[in-house]
């Protein structure tokens, strides 16, 4: 059998972090199929050394660019590819071959950025008729699944729900403590704080975070180990969202919140060790691997009690209704207070981590390959 894999977003966050951890276990696992990755030498290098059975598909069309719909499968034909694997929405619309997608939410539908309602349009257009197409959808979680079908009205029976898992960067062991004193100096960083890191959208809910951060901040305020207490986000520049800077303004956190805009993991990873609670009140996420970094290091988490939050972090973690500001900061009271509670989640939470696996998930994904390619219906999408 031959397989593609499209790998032209495989350094970018979410996405890539599925699409690197899925390729190098298909590559420990898989030396019988042969594997062409589609993308550029740049996407190729994010897998580091691969088997002889994976070899990369020149292509330079960016990922969602028109001409991918006529000219990519005419590539794929040439190379004689059995199945082709999308792990995102954007499919050719004409396909000579069997077509495998994953999907990990429905952001883009469901919140979508500002723009023409056209473009909006086009977006929901094309990717109802990559599903429809799609041999079989691979959903990354119960709550995503859902999704799909409350939306697309798609069969249940198309779709297999295969969980994401901790990327290997997150799981090495930690820095020396002297190592992480000197990153958190360089970032001016010197007393307690509370920890967001991810996308800065909408969906993400940082409006009510700073204002239930500004609450709880207040009813600490009689305690002297947190009088120092920030909450810091990483993500985008503060200066990209106004509304946001009128939040900090509004609740009077304005010297207590900080954005410190991307930071590469290696930083991540000490102000995930270091913080003393990670708080992830989305509303929204196809499965939110942020909560489980967090878990990975050791930290308390306060996240959603609902969409798949529930579901990836269990009883690991102080679940909230993400709508209410004050129930939110209650649940940041809790996991900075109440140290019997702050050491059973940490215990909770390591091993809610290993509850994930991406050998499991790569086996998973070469099983339904299988599946596909020998079923009658998918012989053509």
């Amino acid at each position: 059998m031959r397989v593609a894999i499209d790998i032209r977003r495989a350094g970018d966050f979410g996405i890539g972090t599925y699409t690197r951890n899925v390729v190098r276990e298909l590559a420990r696992q898989d030396h019988d199929t042969d594997y062409l990755l589609i993308g550029r030498p740049q996407h190729y290098e994010e897998f580091g050394r691969l088997p002889e059975n994976f070899a990369l598909l020149h292509y330079d069309a960016p990922p969602g660019a028109f001409r991918t719909h006529l000219h990519l499968p005419l590539k794929l034909s040439e190379q004689r590819v059995d199945l082709l694997h999308m792990p995102w929405f954007h499919a050719p619309a004409m396909m000579t071959c069997p077509l495998v997608i994953t999907v990990h939410d429905l952001t883009d539908l469901l919140y979508p950025p500002p723009g023409p309602a056209v473009v909006q349009a086009g977006r929901r257009y094309f990717a109802r008729r990559a599903l429809v197409r799609a041999s079989r959808i691979l959903a990354v979680s119960q709550a995503a699944a859902k999704e799909l079908v409350r939306v697309f009205r798609l069969p249940e029976s198309k779709i297999e729900v295969i969980h994401n898992a901790l990327d290997e960067r997150f799981a090495r062991e930690p820095y020396p403590e002297e190592e992480e004193e000197r990153i958190l100096a360089r970032h001016a960083v010197h007393g307690p704080f509370v920890l967001y890191a991810g996308n800065i959208r909408p969906h993400k809910n940082l409006t009510r975070l700073i204002e239930a951060f500004a609450v709880a901040k207040g009813e600490l305020r009689e305690r002297p180990e947190f009088s120092g207490l920030k909450l810091l986000v990483i993500g985008d520049e503060l200066a990209q969202h106004a509304d946001l800077r009128r939040a900090v303004l509004r609740a009077r956190v304005r010297e207590d919140v900080r954005f410190l805009g991307f930071v590469p993991h290696n930083v991540l990873r000490v102000f995930y060790t270091r913080a003393r609670a990670f708080l992830f009140p989305s509303l929204y996420e196809g499965f939110g691997l942020p909560p489980l970094e967090a878990m990975a290091h050791g930290t308390p988490v306060v996240t959603s009690n609902v969409s798949s939050l529930p579901e990836v972090c269990g009883d690991a973690a102080v679940l909230v209704n993400p709508e209410n500001v004050f129930e939110i900061a209650r649940g940041i009271e809790q996991a900075l207070t109440d140290e019997a509670l702050r050491a059973d989640l940490v215990r909770r939470g390591r091993a809610r981590v290993s509850h994930f696996s991406w050998a499991r998930a790569a086996a998973q994904v070469r099983a339904v390959y299988q599946s596909v390619s020998k079923s009658p219906a998918g012989s053509r999408s």
